[in-house]
């Protein structure tokens, strides 16, 4: 850990530079810079408003000392114009300020997640990268580094011209008072780096803790169902209040030391309100070259400058949950350029339309212990249906995975159509989120394919029914919810008709349709000249094929082309 965060701190200042780039040379760049010319403009403004209202000030409080009416009078109009001044660059600097902010976050934010979606970086991402919590990192931590970022370059912008600013003013009324305020400011950020340091780790654990316990509660609630029929409740029960005792035992030791330090910093700024009229209160009353008014004046640019210099002090805790940001989203976006670099799967995969062949294709298990199939040549022609058997559901899946890409662990080459036109129905099908028209058409063919298409697909699956439950076709719904598991392979199904791919590949889905139905997908896929390569289960070996390939449990194969008699006549039975 401690390597790690050496490793951070030297490209903190790297990443943060390449973040402004980005933002600078994005679309938004142009306003980006109006923006931030604007907030400078309005610092600027705040700082030469703070600068003449220390002079009002004095000259406000010595009138009083004098008791002169008309020049109370005066500085009092004074500080209306002023303090109305004041108002209006505050208010225009703290918008534009929310405005740069949130420029900025959709930037990043909109980057992270083309990047996360492309090239399946999501699924490579989770399947071995060490980063917890993609989606929280991509939300909070993008919003928490934005607006923290943004507010600590004001602060230094601000720091450094209130610093110009009132260290004239401070050394005009006592050289002393501003090298008080110089070493008062370099002791205390040195003490407060020494006494807050350890609050960056924990800043750095908390934030994954309380992501991790968010994770188990929203699980408990996308499988409740699961949860209550398996009656595991004391296990997820006992799993959140682990997680709750990490996160809070972690939380108690930041509360500690925010404690400490607090000690030290309340008395730190306390202290600021008294320093300068201890200094230059004997002048006015010893010496009598001093007027009243500067002692209020002098407390006041003290405070200004004591506030510019002691940054650290003043924005420690801050400070420490943006590191703490930062190195997560250094190590999310680390992880998302390897994962984009990385080969994910070993086999060489090339692209052609109408074929999908097998060139000494060898698969091993995840763990690398177990071959799964050895040196497969198989060449499947468009509109062909094909069946594949084993003692072992783990070589299919395996080929079902690698021909999509994603299995790590072989070798050889597969050739087939470009992942638009070859679809891969899994056993348990997927229905994201949305309108039944989102969830069976590609994106961008929603103004292509008209609703009375759709209806004729669906109502060749029997799906009428569903689209009146579902309350038409444009009608948003929770389809884990709505559909039983049958009716979501059929829906699936259904968006491979749709698509028109010129290869399916259909895992097991003898597991929730049965043989008949399965028989009338087959013969509609051939209708489209669509191959289809199923992943037996049960009913489905007992249907016609054009060819079966056996995968023996040693990792020998076997091609057949012939169907046993006692298929055909079970396939005439079905047709009767």
């Amino acid at each position: 850990m401690d390597s790690e965060k050496r490793k951070i701190a030297r490209l903190t200042w790297q990443r943060f530079r390449a973040s402004l780039r980005m933002l600078v040379k994005s679309e938004s760049g142009p306003k980006a810079v109006m923006l931030s010319s604007l907030l400078i403009a309005c610092m600027v403004a705040i700082n030469v408003f703070n600068v003449i209202n220390s002079y009002v000030g004095r000259d406000f409080m010595s009138s009083i000392e004098h008791k002169n009416i008309h020049g109370f009078k005066y500085e009092a109009m004074l500080y209306l114009v002023v303090f109305a001044g004041s108002t209006v660059a505050a208010v225009f600097y703290r918008f534009t300020e929310e405005r740069l902010g949130i420029l900025w976050r959709e930037q990043l934010t909109r980057r992270l997640t083309d990047v996360y979606m492309s090239d399946r970086t999501y699924y490579r991402l989770d399947s071995g990268s060490g980063v917890a919590n993609p989606d929280q990192r991509i939300t909070d931590d993008v919003r928490a580094f934005t607006t923290t970022t943004l507010s600590f370059i004001l602060l230094i912008l601000n720091g450094t011209l209130t610093a110009i600013s009132f260290s004239g003013v401070l050394w005009t009324i006592s050289p002393l008072l501003f090298g008080v305020a110089v070493v008062y400011a370099i002791c205390g950020s040195v003490l407060t780096i020494l006494l807050g340091r350890p609050l960056i780790r924990l800043n750095y654990y908390q934030l994954d803790m309380e992501a991790n316990f968010r994770s188990d509660l929203i699980h408990v609630r996308e499988n409740s169902e699961s949860i209550a029929l398996a009656h595991r409740e004391g296990r997820f029960k006992a799993r959140l209040n682990k997680r709750l005792d990490a996160l809070t035992f972690n939380f108690r030791r930041l509360i500690r030391i925010n404690r400490n330090l607090g000690f030290f910093t309340t008395g730190y700024n306390y202290l600021i309100q008294i320093i300068p009229a201890l200094i230059v209160a004997p002048m006015f009353i010893f010496g009598g070259e001093t007027e009243f008014g500067v002692i209020t004046q002098s407390t006041m640019a003290f405070a200004t400058l004591l506030g510019a210099f002691s940054l650290i002090v003043t924005q420690f805790q801050s400070i420490s949950t943006f590191t703490a940001v930062t190195a997560r989203l250094y190590k999310l976006t680390d992880a998302m350029d390897k994962a984009q670099n990385a080969t994910i799967c070993a086999i060489e995969v090339g692209e052609m339309p109408d074929r999908l062949s097998y060139e000494e294709v060898t698969l091993y298990s995840a763990d690398k212990s177990r071959l799964l199939i050895s040196d497969l040549n198989l060449e499947i022609i468009r509109g062909s249906r094909w069946l594949v058997t084993g003692a072992d559901d783990a070589p299919k899946v395996a080929l079902f995975r690698a021909t999509a890409g994603v299995w790590a662990c072989g070798g050889g080459r597969i050739t087939r159509p470009g992942l638009d036109d070859i679809l891969f129905l899994p056993e348990r099908p997927y229905l994201p989120p949305g309108t039944l028209r989102d969830v069976l058409l590609r994106t961008g063919m929603e103004s292509v394919t008209k609703d009375y298409q759709i209806m004729k697909v669906l109502t060749d699956l029997g799906l009428q029914e569903v689209v009146t439950r579902a309350g038409g076709l444009g009608v948003d719904q929770d389809w884990d919810d709505l559909l039983s598991i049958g009716e979501q392979h059929l829906i699936s199904v259904a968006r491979i008709f749709l698509a028109k791919p010129a290869f399916v590949f259909l895992d097991r889905p003898g597991s929730s349709l049965p043989k008949n139905l399965i028989s009338r997908i087959l013969d509609l896929l051939t209708e489209q000249n669509i191959g289809v390569m199923i992943l037996s289960k049960n009913g489905e070996s007992r249907l016609r094929y054009d060819g079966h390939l056996e995968i023996k449990s040693d990792g020998a194969w076997e091609v057949r082309h012939e169907l046993p008699d006692e298929n055909q006549s079970e396939l005439n039975d079905l047709s009767c």
